[in-house]
Formats: structure tokens, C-alpha cells, sequence
């Protein structure tokens, strides 16, 4: 009762009057709330970051003109990693309406399904969020001999000019981030390349040319699964294609299940009713060619497969689009969209396979082989899914967090994180800093044992791989992943050690976990570097942009060598130097500057190129000598350091 005496007193309520009610214009209200448009800010580190929200909507306004038959050529160029130019050949925004079109929301062409049937973006918003959010927004639309040039400013509209034109219809848009919302941002060539492969894989006869190299797919998904697969198919790459569907799909002998699922051209990174659709007819029709009572596991175990298919108007759960909701084929009640998913599989798969039975022996060899590896582990996995569960409702190895990946729709299930780390200190330090919302810790008892070269039962039988899978929750595959980002958080050379046999372990029996981009490593400073002296006050603050602004002293954390001695150059002379040899010499106040929005982490990718079970065997193979001869071989002895140098 006190409580609320004291909750309603006059002295603690805020005052509310007219003056609180206030009207943003469009733009301003994707300034103020950009998470609502583009998901995370990121600073183009990793491919869900906002930047590349920001490219992919224009460039999906130009794909929405070559599927309308309008455009065959985008021309994407980035300069210095931050400034974007995007030209289509397709036929030009209607220049009456250009500026609405670029700067004011729920105004669009696509809202009429005549002109964009089966269009990527259809709320009017996309081509708006990247006007508001860049320093610099300039749009030209190439119509009937004539170009209109509108340039914008963080949204507002400096310049709008219309003259005579010779070139080529179509709309070309140049835009540059703004740095005051994406701090230190840069696109990344790699990241950038994957995504427009993407387009090409999915537009066969689209030509786009991004920084004037040249990037087309003949095949269609066939390239995208021949492009990603880091293990040899069984059988050539099954190929069907139908109106508004196609499918791809083989076997290979790795552990898990990889899917590549879009929908208009869009990549549903987190799969959808269209990717849960193919799952199940897929198994139900091979199970049915063979009459045989197999597991659909088993049928799908080592399946690496990719579905597009065309909706008109679809439902996505979120502005950035990475999961389909749609439950028919078009928003007036038509088809339903799991029907029309397994009618096409039925009769093509299932005449595929009568047509090709050299392909069909591969496959039910490969479905036998393992069955045979199931049950051999039935008895382990009914006792260890038992033991899982029953730690699980005390597991003192998993502190929890309380927004999961598929619990809750939105920004918070996409920030979700698992911390997985070693030692009491570590996981303490951890426990105590994080976000309890967003961030959980798992909890390693020393290191763990080398999976290489083992089966799927050590994950069982051992019970710290055990324990993880079910609290990951991806033992029936990625659908119930619970949190969308699985950071390995160790450091100094033991941390080292766990961080490749981590790695391993993933890389052995859940290989898309990592090449659906949900694995990193936690960087963690080297040194701490402060004057404890002077008080920050004394010193200009933007000398010191990377400071503590927590500390009453200059504080800076360096994650290598380079940033230590630019730290003792900016200071006053011998300054404290302390180096971390772990994380469980940074205390709780400390670390919880390294796990927040800016935590800096490295991602843990796998490309076609990457020679994953050569690396595996020479790195955590047997060969203990052969590695050991490699690096006398290659040591390399540093010089002695400068004597100005060794006095810090």
C-alpha cells in the first residue's frame, strides 16, 4: 500500500498535456523509428545488418520491372564501400508521382496487382526507408525523352529537375547510409555478391552487373545448390520447374537438413509456410514411391534442398521479409498454398523418380543407410532426449533469456543470443553483465571432446553436446532454433582450443547452423588501457570517441596491438596497461561494454570452396606429427620490439 502511496504521489507523476502530443511526417518517423522498416542497424558486418535491407529494396523494385518483362540489366555499383548507385532498363517510375512515390509512405504502384502481380514489396514503404535514412537520396526517372531528378537530404527534398533525355527508360536511384544512424558502417563485397547471386539464381536471364563484373545464372537453383554445397552430391541436382514453383534438391553424407527457401524473389532466410510445405510432401512422396514405412527424418537426413515459388500479395511476419506467413496462393481465398506445394511435388518429384531409376536406388540407399544409423542410436537418444529434458527444468549450464527466436516475432526474437563459454568466472562475468531479455549463457565444464570423425551418437552420449542441442533446440533441424545468434565466447589459448573444437562439433552433425550465418565468436579486448591520473574532463572528449563514457577516467579497451599503442600515443605517458588472459579476469561492470548493441563479433562462414573434411582432418585429425612438422616449418620469430616500446 505504501508502495502505491508513493507510485501515485504528485511529486513522481510525469506531466502530460498537449505539449506531449506531437505529429512526425513520414520521413521523420523512419528517422525516429528505423527499426520498424529495416530491422537491426548493424554496421554491415553481417548480411542481416540495415544497410543491406536498404539495397535489397531498391534493387527489389527493379527485379518487380523484369518480372513484369520490363528490363533485362541492373547495374549495381558501391564506391568505397558506402555509396550506392542502382540502374534498371525497365519502364521508369511515372514521373508525375515521382516524388510521392520516393518519399511518401502507403504510396506505391503496387498496390494495383494488375501492374505487380506477385511483387516483394507491396506496402509502399521500402524506396521511403532508404530516402530517410541516407545523407544523400537522388532519384532519376527516365520516361518518354524526359528525366526527373529529385535529390533528398535525410529525407527532405533539396532539388527537383526535369530536362530532355536520349538514354535508356528505367529508373536509376543512388543513396548513401546516413553514418549518424549506421555507425562505422561499410558494405561488404561479399556479402553484397551472395545477395545479388541470389537474384540471378532465382531470374534466369537477368544480367546484373555489380561493380562492372558480370553475374548471371543459366541453371537457376541447380547453381544456387551447386554454388552452396560443401559436400559431394549422391546424384546429379534434381530440377522442377512449374508455373509460379521450382524445386531443387540431392542427398549428400552430411549430418542435418539445408534449405534455401524464397518467395518472389525473396530469400526467407528463416524458411516459412512454402519451406515447411516442401518438408513435408517432399518426404511424403518419396515415402510413398517406395512403399516403404520410412521415417521422414530419415528420408531428409542429408537432403540439401532449395523451393521458390511466386504468391500474389504474400504475408511476411516482418518488414524484412525473412519468413513467409501466407497460407494460399492469393489474398481472395484462392488456393491453398500447402496444396499447392504437395500437388506439384506429387506428380513431378514422383514422376522424376520413375523416369530416373539410377537416382532412386542412390536415394533409397542413401534413406537406408540412415535408418540403419537411427536406430543403431535409438536406445541412446530415447535416455539422453529423457535426461535432456529432465536437467533442462534445473539446468544450471543454461541461464536462460527470455525473448526466443521463435517465441517472439520482431526485433527481440532476431537479437536473441546464446553465449556459449567456459568456466565459472567467464559464465559469472557473462551471467551478470547481459541482457536478460535478449541473452542467455550456456556453460561449459572445460573442454569438449574432439567430434571429429565420430557419429551422430557421441551427441547423445555425451552430455555436454547433449545438453546444448536441446537447449539450441535443433535436433529436428533449424525450424526451432531458439535464438538467432550461437556466439562462442572464450578467449586466451585454451579459449582458442575450445573455440575450434566448438566449431567442429557444429561443422560435424549441424553444418547449416553455420551456413545459415547463426554461428560467430565473441571479440573481447587484450588490454585495457587507462590515466588514472586525469580525469577525462581534462581531455577533449572527441579525442577519445572509443573511452568508457561510464569511467570518471579515460578508459579504452584495444582488441589488438595496433589499438594498445595508438591508446599510449593519445594519453599522457605511462599510462596503466592491464592485459586479460581471459575472460574471467574482466569483471561484470567491465564486460558488459563487450556483450551490448557494439559487441564486437566475428562471423563463422562456409563456402563451397572451403575444403571442410580436408580442413577438419589435417586441424583435428590423428596426425599430430604432421601438424607439428607444419608449424616448425612455418614459425615465424618476432623481432625484438623498439626499446621506446618495451617501456610500456
Amino acid at each position: 500500500m505504501a508502495e502505491e502511496q508513493i507510485q501515485n504521489s504528485p511529486e513522481t507523476q510525469v506531466e502530460y498535456t498537449e505539449k506531449n502530443i506531437i505529429h512526425l511526417n513520414d520521413m521523420e518517423h523512419v528517422r525516429t523509428r528505423p527499426g520498424m522498416y529495416i530491422g537491426k542497424l548493424g554496421d554491415g558486418s553481417q548480411s542481416d545488418d540495415g544497410i543491406y535491407v536498404l539495397l535489397k529494396e531498391i534493387i527489389d523494385n527493379s527485379i518487380d520491372e523484369f518480372k513484369m518483362n520490363a528490363g533485362k540489366r541492373i547495374e549495381v555499383d558501391i564506391v568505397d564501400d558506402k555509396r550506392v548507385s542502382v540502374r534498371d532498363y525497365g519502364r521508369g517510375i511515372p514521373q508525375g508521382k515521382l516524388i510521392e512515390a520516393v518519399s511518401k509512405l502507403n504510396t506505391g504502384g503496387k498496390y494495383d496487382s494488375k501492374a505487380f502481380k506477385k511483387s516483394v514489396g507491396l506496402n509502399g514503404v521500402g524506396a521511403k526507408a532508404v530516402n530517410a535514412l541516407s545523407t544523400r537520396f537522388e532519384v532519376r526517372s527516365y520516361r518518354d525523352g524526359k528525366v526527373r531528378t529529385a535529390v533528398f537530404e535525410r529525407g527532405n527534398l533539396v532539388s527537383d529537375v526535369t530536362a530532355d533525355s536520349s538514354d535508356e527508360s528505367g529508373t536509376a536511384i543512388s543513396f548513401e547510409p546516413d553514418d549518424t544512424i549506421f555507425t562505422n558502417f561499410a558494405f561488404q563485397p561479399a556479402i553484397v555478391e551472395t545477395m545479388l547471386r541470389n537474384y540471378t539464381y532465382l531470374n534466369t536471364g537477368l544480367i546484373i552487373m555489380y561493380n562492372g563484373r558480370r553475374i548471371l545464372s543459366r541453371n537457376g537453383l541447380v547453381d544456387l545448390l551447386s554454388d552452396r554445397m560443401t559436400s559431394e552430391a549422391l546424384y546429379p541436382i534434381v530440377h522442377l520447374k512449374g508455373e509460379d514453383i521450382e524445386i531443387a534438391f540431392t542427398h549428400t553424407n552430411q549430418y542435418g537438413e539445408e534449405y534455401y527457401s524464397f518467395v518472389n524473389g525473396q530469400h526467407t532466410t528463416q524458411g516459412g509456410t512454402h519451406q515447411s510445405a516442401f518438408k513435408e510432401h517432399i518426404a511424403r512422396t518419396i515415402k510413398e514411391f517406395f512403399n516403404k514405412p520410412f521415417e521422414s527424418s530419415d528420408i531428409r537426413s542429408g537432403m540439401v534442398a532449395a523451393i521458390a515459388i511466386n504468391v500474389e500479395e504474400p504475408v511476411f511476419e516482418s518488414q524484412t521479409k525473412v519468413k513467409l506467413g501466407s497460407t494460399t496462393m492469393s489474398p481472395n481465398g484462392g488456393m491453398s498454398l500447402n496444396k499447392f506445394v504437395g500437388d506439384f511435388i506429387k506428380t513431378e518429384a514422383d514422376n522424376f523418380l520413375h523416369r530416373n531409376p539410377e537416382t532412386a536406388d542412390i536415394m533409397q540407399q542413401k534413406i537406408l543407410d540412415s535408418e540403419k544409423e537411427r536406430k543403431a542410436i535409438a536406445g541412446v537418444t530415447k535416455l539422453a532426449r529423457e535426461r535432456a529434458k529432465k536437467v533442462n527444468m534445473h539446468n544450471r549450464k543454461l541461464r536462460d533469456c527470455r525473448f526466443h527466436l521463435n517465441d517472439v516475432k520482431g526485433e527481440q526474437g532476431e537479437e536473441s543470443c546464446i553465449f556459449i563459454t567456459e568456466g565459472d568466472s567467464a559464465s559469472g562475468s557473462i551471467t551478470k553483465s547481459r541482457d536478460v531479455n535478449t541473452q542467455a549463457v550456456f556453460s561449459l565444464r572445460g573442454k569438449p571432446l574432439n567430434s571429429f570423425g565420430l557419429t551422430k551418437k557421441v551427441v547423445y552420449e555425451n552430455e555436454e553436446f547433449n545438453l546444448l542441442q536441446a537447449a539450441l533446440n535443433i535436433e529436428d533441424g533449424l525450424e526451432g532454433l531458439r535464438y538467432n545468434k550461437v556466439i562462442v565466447a572464450t578467449a586466451d589459448v585454451d579459449g582458442m582450443h575450445i573455440r575450434l573444437l566448438m566449431i567442429t562439433f557444429f561443422l560435424q552433425f549441424f553444418p547449416d547452423l553455420i551456413k545459415k550465418g547463426h554461428v560467430y565468436i565473441l571479440q573481447t579486448p587484450l588490454f585495457r588501457v587507462r590515466n588514472k591520473k586525469k580525469s577525462i574532463k581534462g581531455y577533449k572528449a572527441e579525442n577519445f570517441p572509443d573511452a568508457d563514457p561510464h569511467s570518471d577516467f579515460i578508459t579504452t579497451y584495444c582488441y589488438s596491438e595496433e589499438e594498445r599503442l595508438d591508446a599510449i600515443r593519445r594519453l599522457s605517458p605511462n599510462p596503466e596497461i592491464t592485459r586479460f588472459k581471459g575472460l574471467g579476469e574482466i569483471s561484470p561492470d567491465e564486460f558488459r561494454h563487450f556483450i551490448g548493441k557494439d559487441m564486437r563479433l566475428e562471423h563463422v562462414s562456409l563456402q563451397k570452396n572451403d575444403a571442410v573434411m580436408e580442413l577438419l582432418e589435417f586441424y583435428m585429425g590423428k596426425n599430430t606429427m604432421e601438424r607439428q612438422n607444419f608449424i616448425i616449418d612455418n614459425l615465424v620469430i618476432e623481432e625484438d620490439k623498439p626499446e621506446e616500446e618495451d617501456e610500456y
